[in-house]
């Protein structure tokens, strides 16, 4: 499992429905809401052999009220 991190920007008015529609889908570490250019700040972990981009497509944008997204991979911990 490695860890991702996903920046949520959310349309005006919608962080408190997204931050809830994604606890319902029970796919993240960790979920905060932040300050600066995006909304929510997401911590998830996908397995080895899931593709990051295919996992986010499947379980998270189709939440209607996203209205951007920024990726960050992981890699070795130091």
């Amino acid at each position: 499992m490695r860890p991702v991190f996903v920046n949520i920007r959310c349309k005006p008015g919608t962080s408190y429905r997204v931050a809830e529609e994604i606890a319902l889908r029970e796919i993240h570490s960790e979920l905060y809401s932040t300050s600066g250019p995006f909304d929510l700040l997401l911590k998830l972990y996908v397995s080895d052999a899931d593709d990051v981009g295919k996992f986010i497509n499947e379980n998270l944008l189709d939440i209607d009220g996203i209205e951007r997204t920024e990726t960050t991979l992981t890699f070795k911990a130091f």
